[in-house]
């Protein structure tokens, strides 16, 4: 992830217009960038995600009361627990990525498994929660707060779908492999690390924002824009 980050934002640092730059730009076959086709497709995803998850986050912050109560989220375990599995999904997809780097592949079939399992425990975490917010007598009508939680929550969970339906095509097909031809998914199998890694970083924000931080980070936020 580090590396892709520097390639893109090292290209705004090149000066095409020097001799010496325009030299290196001359040896290369016209790619801007060495990403594979699938990587390219998830930072495509990226953008309008981001762009998505950012207008839910501008109007949660300009649509929440300065007298509503946004206390309830905090108490429940069950978050904390989905926030967890999330940070182990990523963990073992880093080590999917890490063994397909020194193709050492006789674990990776076992680990893709393990990231399916536990991302459909983290889908069936939530919707208990749901279950429970309603329960309690919280619905999406309740106010502007659970109506954004349950929003965002619905949002994350499709892209996780969406995530987990082409986790299913490459699963399958490489549980059919034999261990010397794994590493011939290895495009596929980086992209979808890529695109987990994401869906972590945007639950962690909303997380952040809307369960430990909420009052003080709608307040600093407020105040930038103003």
């Amino acid at each position: 992830m580090i590396s892709i980050l520097k390639k893109l934002f090292g290209t705004l640092l090149e000066k095409p217009w020097e001799s010496e730059q325009a030299s290196i730009d001359n040896t290369h076959e016209g790619k801007t960038f060495n990403i594979s086709v699938q990587k390219s497709a998830v930072i495509i995803i990226f953008g309008i995600a981001t762009c998505l998850f950012s207008l839910i986050f501008t109007s949660y912050l300009y649509t929440l009361p300065p007298d509503q109560d946004t206390r309830y989220l905090l108490r429940p375990n069950l978050l904390w627990i989905n926030t967890l599995i999330l940070f182990f999904v990523t963990f073992f997809f880093a080590k999917i990525t890490n063994d397909l780097e020194k193709k050492v592949t006789i674990k990776i079939k076992k680990n893709l498994i393990i990231v399916g399992g536990l991302t459909y425990l983290f889908l069936f975490g939530q919707i208990i929660f749901w279950f429970q917010l309603m329960k309690s007598g919280k619905f999406i009508s309740t106010n502007s707060y659970f109506s954004s939680f349950y929003i965002f929550t619905a949002l994350h969970g499709l892209h996780l779908l969406g995530g987990l339906f082409f986790w299913g095509k490459v699963a399958s097909k490489v549980l059919k492999l034999e261990q010397n031809k794994i590493l011939e998914e290895e495009k596929n199998i980086s992209a979808l690390s890529m695109y987990w890694t994401y869906l972590l970083i945007i639950w962690l924000a909303f997380f952040l924002m809307i369960f430990i931080f909420n009052d003080a980070v709608i307040d600093w936020c407020k105040s930038l824009i103003s």
